[in-house]
């Protein structure tokens, strides 16, 4: 039986492309804002390291996995393994942090962003990405929450002097996907009348999430897989923050 990626991290699979890419476009856009010391929060695949490395003077990412051993032969980048919060860094250690697709994870994410504010020299930029709640089509379990544009930008306005509110769109390609993906969820959740997804707590969940998450994915690529396949980061684009973002990319400066 073909491995089934957990929905806690991005992956390559091809199913994948269409939350890939965009998440790709994240990496390259960041790397046009940031300078100096950098720290990442969240290697993840490390698919990243290559976009941002080059444009800082020292750039530090940390995980709570081990990284793959490939990725350490790297000299450019130095791993930490840490679950946060909180962060084992002194006081003003970085330029910028960045960190995608975490936020909704950490249970205290109060804390978190304190830590990063903490942790940044006074000028000093957070760029964050994660899922824009309204666009969600149905519970993740792997997520502790998810945000509006307000409630994050409420979130991050109580520790950072300024908040810049964007968010990723996709073009035709990209919504003709999103329409196929929501009918294929609609599908399955028609299935839980009792709305159990809601009801039932999130350990319980994330197993069979992850099961039909990806029979779902791996459906549409087998159904449509020149519109699966084709969708590139170009597909996506910044703007700013309006409702139909598929996620939300803010920049916070200290």
């Amino acid at each position: 039986m073909a491995k089934i990626n957990t929905a806690e991290r991005v992956s390559r699979e091809a199913s994948d492309n269409f939350v890939f890419q965009r998440s790709l476009l994240a990496y390259h856009a960041a790397a046009e804002r940031i300078a100096g010391d950098v720290l990442e929060i969240g290697t993840g695949a490390g698919y990243g390291i290559e976009v941002v490395a080059p444009k800082a003077r020292r750039f530090v990412t940390l995980d709570k996995h081990r990284p793959a051993d490939e990725l350490l032969d790297r000299s450019d980048v130095e791993f930490r393994q840490a679950v946060v919060p909180p962060l084992e860094f002194p006081e003003a250690s970085f330029d910028c942090v960045i960190s995608f697709q975490v936020i909704e994870h950490i249970r205290d994410d109060r804390q978190f962003v304190r830590e990063i504010q903490r942790v940044l020299r006074p000028g000093g930029r957070f760029i964050v990405t994660t899922p824009n709640a309204p666009m969600s089509l149905t519970r993740n379990p792997w997520h502790v929450r998810e945000y509006t544009a307000d409630e994050l930008r409420q979130l991050l306005g109580s520790c950072f002097s300024g908040v810049e509110a964007l968010g990723v769109f996709g073009n035709e390609q990209v919504a003709a996907y999103y329409e196929k993906n929501r009918r294929g969820v609609e599908r399955i959740t028609r299935f839980d009348p009792l709305d159990l997804q809601h009801r039932l707590p999130r350990w319980m969940l994330q197993v069979p999430y992850d099961l039909l998450n990806r029979l779902n994915r791996r459906r549409l690529l087998r159904e449509n897989n020149d519109l699966t396949t084709s969708i590139r980061m170009e597909d996506y684009r910044l703007g700013p923050v309006a409702e139909g973002c598929y996620d939300l990319f803010f920049v916070a400066t200290k």
